[in-house]
């Protein structure tokens, strides 16, 4: 099996913020010149989470919600500056465990096999810095 690697390195604008990376991430396995084969796609941050899901308004303000319900922030550390290796709020890091750092998409003779309506999303939970995102292409 041959592999393709890229990275893709996003801004947010606001501290919590959903990119639709789907773009991205079909360029790498138009690049990597494989017909089928499986994309890993990880983020290398522990307070950010990458899904396959519906990019619908109304879900991602459901998402938020849970996230919020399941790990609450503390007010008082959400808006402190600190450097990318303080933990700062434990919550954001909480969050991030249940999305998932990372995510699996196979492709068939050059599509990926998503469902209607799925995209690759990346989750910014505690923003407004640049991320990277490993895209690794493996196939033939």
């Amino acid at each position: 099996m041959k592999i393709y690697n890229e990275h893709v390195t996003l801004q947010s604008k606001k501290p919590r913020e959903v990119f639709n990376i789907t773009t991205q991430v079909k360029a790498a396995m138009e690049k990597s010149g494989f017909r089928d084969g499986v994309i890993l796609v990880s983020s290398l941050h522990s307070n950010s989470g990458v899904i396959v899901n519906e990019q619908e308004p109304r879900f991602l303000q459901v998402l938020d919600n849970w996230l919020h319900q399941l790990a609450p922030s503390q007010e008082d550390s959400q808006n402190q500056e600190r450097p990318e290796s303080d933990a700062g709020d434990a919550a954001f890091h909480l969050q991030s465990l249940l999305l998932h750092h990372q995510v699996m998409v196979s492709f068939t003779e050059t599509r990926l096999d998503l469902g209607l309506g799925q995209a690759v999303l990346f989750v910014e939970l505690d923003g407004l810095r640049p991320r990277r995102i490993v895209v690794k292409v493996m196939g033939e």
